[in-house]
């Protein structure tokens, strides 16, 4: 999306309307050309081309470790990434290893999706749902916001891609986007800042905030309140694979118009560590059960599941 000029009101007086639209646009182009920033819409356009198409490549799958904040205390989970969907396995809670008891009963969780096919696919395609809900937020962006240049900043081992060049754009709901679905809905009450990677063309950080109440429509109805927030970092895990490094989310609502939603968490993920793209979920299981009794054996566990 390029953003229109508005020029104002223009009167010729002793000019022929073409020298004045030829002077406008050569003013125009020197402008842009000797302008030092990024233009800010394209910038989040080709960024968002580039999520876009990242997410369709599956030759890379990692296995990382992710520690979940909420008011009643963390849990620390391990992950692997598989083609048949992510396995994920409880191994701390408040940074304590689970105990037997707890241990037996989060294996027997997970074992369900290898003995019941059916679970698995249930699972995958609630997996598939989400991550095009999340599509669809992305490709709508470069569309549903108006952009501005907001300064610069390096990326680091946390956030994008250590020394690349970061650059900041805020942005505000576009007054003439009209949402064609209501997953979308939601960008029209939302303003913040976006760090965009100017060399790899990447989302490093998304940091918005609900500045009205709006709806949703992710399977259910609902709204969610004005004054909600949600920060998300990327970073770049190898070979110019980019991950989510952690996700802050602070909202509260309405779920149906009638049971209250609050969702007030932080989790942050890190370890990320490559494995081999045609693994099975089954095979991840045991790789999990493997990592988390070398966690248990560990005598800095605790300080492990923290990490």
């Amino acid at each position: 999306m390029k953003f229109a000029i508005c020029m104002g009101r223009i009167w010729i007086a002793r000019a022929g309307v073409g020298v004045v639209l030829l002077s406008a646009a050569s003013l125009a182009a020197q402008a842009a050309a000797s302008s030092p920033h990024p233009d800010p819409a394209e910038l989040m356009r080709k960024a968002v081309e580039k999520e876009i198409k990242a997410s369709t490549d599956n030759s890379m799958r990692f296995e990382f470790r992710g520690v979940k904040t909420t008011p009643q205390g963390s849990t620390t989970r391990l992950y692997v990434e598989t083609k048949e969907g992510t396995a994920g396995l409880v191994v701390a809670y408040n940074g304590k290893p689970l105990t037997p008891e707890q241990r037996q009963a989060e294996e027997a969780r997970v074992e369900r999706f290898v003995e019941n096919p059916q679970e698995l696919r249930k699972k995958r395609e609630r997996e598939r749902e989400d991550s095009e809900r999340t599509l669809r937020i992305i490709r709508a962006m470069p569309n549903a916001f108006l952009f501005e240049y907001g300064g610069e900043e390096q990326g680091s081992e946390s956030i994008g891609r250590a020394g690349d060049l970061l650059v900041k754009l805020k942005f505000r709901p576009n007054p003439h986007y009209q949402p064609p679905t209501r997953v979308e809905e939601v960008l029209t009450g939302m303003q913040g800042d976006v760090l965009v990677d100017a060399v790899a063309y990447r989302i490093a950080s998304i940091d918005g905030t609900l500045v009205k109440e709006v709806s949703f429509g992710w399977g259910i109805l609902g709204h969610l309140d004005r004054g909600g927030r949600f920060v998300v970092h990327q970073l770049e895990a190898g070979d110019d694979d980019w991950e989510i490094s952690s996700m802050t989310l602070s909202f509260t609502g309405k779920i149906l118009l009638v049971k209250s939603l609050n969702i007030n968490s932080a989790e942050i993920f890190s370890g990320f560590k490559r494995v081999p793209p045609d693994l099975t979920f089954a095979q991840a299981i045991e790789l999990l059960k493997k990592e988390e009794r070398t966690l248990v054996g560990n005598p800095s566990a605790s300080k492990l599941a923290h990490k």
